[in-house]
């Protein structure tokens, strides 16, 4: 009963999402491009989408010496694995000085430590799959303070879901105390709906609970206006040519100083995205087969998702 229910709702359920979706228009040997960060770094690079810098990269144990030669003279960096998923193995750095490592949580790291922890993401600890893995060191994102007053230490970021390179929904995470300052809905991150058609925030959602304030700042959710909206839009809608796959999480974050940086992607993303929304996404993949056809240009596209799916109303 109540599958149906939700059913007719246009509530895409995960079975649906992996039968009808990711099967349909996700080729399976295209799922490398974005489940490798190096390679979705370069193909970021290629396609002239702007991305985080890559500082270096490890890729066996003997590297790891090489490690302090790429960070010198740079105060804050990341640390992540190239295959690794939700967060895992992330650790973000504020600074450092003789052999003692800073992170962003105040917490000091030892450089046996840290190369503990490099060798264990070599070696596959956070990887899809558990196999061997590289590490990548890149730009620390300086995220733009329209999130100060709804984000806990970390770096918020945009989820856009792409069908066929059409926006067809959005949100912000936003980092809590409880997700230990990690944009990760399942660890305890607010995911809060964006409006398609204005860039403005509307209701939020936390742990599939509706909310309208930040559990830790206490602060009104919905009303932000997302900067440079239709540049991410714009962005999000690339990122199809950029991999081929017709359903596709693209994840933006914004930068104080170098504006939306494409962060990640994902083949197989999340369907909490509708909970954060207060609608199911079906209907809007409906309207957006009727209007595919050979593939408007993704100027196009993104005028289109402006066009249907505005929702000037706060949920």
């Amino acid at each position: 009963m109540i599958f149906r229910r939700l059913r007719a709702q246009g509530v895409l359920g995960i079975n649906s999402r992996n039968a009808e979706l990711i099967a349909t228009y996700n080729s399976r040997h295209l799922y490398p491009l974005v489940d490798d960060k190096l390679r979705t770094k370069q193909l970021a690079r290629e396609h002239g989408v702007p991305a985080p810098e890559l500082y270096g990269s490890l890729s066996t144990i003997h590297d790891i010496h090489q490690f302090p030669e790429i960070v010198a003279g740079r105060e804050q960096f990341v640390v992540k694995p190239a295959n690794g998923s939700g967060g895992d193995g992330i650790l973000v750095f504020d600074g450092h000085r003789d052999g003692r490592f800073r992170l962003c949580t105040g917490l000091q790291v030892s450089w046996d430590d840290l190369a503990h922890h490099l060798a264990n993401t070599l070696n596959g600890q956070y990887s899809l799959g558990g196999h061997p893995d590289r590490v990548m060191i890149e730009y620390r994102v300086v995220f733009d303070p329209v999130f100060d007053a709804v984000s806990y230490l970390g770096v918020p970021d945009i989820r856009v879901i792409v069908f066929r390179g059409f926006p067809a929904m959005a949100m912000v995470r936003l980092p809590t105390r409880a997700s230990h300052g990690k944009a990760n809905l399942h660890q305890g991150a607010v995911g809060v709906a964006i409006d398609i058609a204005t860039g403005c925030t509307t209701r939020g959602v936390l742990n599939n609970d509706v909310v309208t304030q930040h559990p830790d700042t206490g602060a009104e959710l919905g009303g932000l206006q997302v900067p440079e909206w239709q540049k991410i839009m714009l962005m999000a809608a690339r990122c199809y040519e950029l991999t081929g796959l017709g359903y596709l999480g693209v994840d933006i974050v914004l930068d104080v100083r170098k504006g939306p940086l494409m962060l990640e992607l994902n083949a197989r993303p999340g369907l909490n995205i509708q909970i954060a929304n207060g609608e199911g996404i079906v209907g809007r993949l409906r309207e957006i087969q009727k209007f595919a056809g050979d593939g408007p240009g993704a100027e196009a596209r993104v005028a289109f998702s402006t066009a249907a799916f505005c929702r000037t109303e706060a949920a």
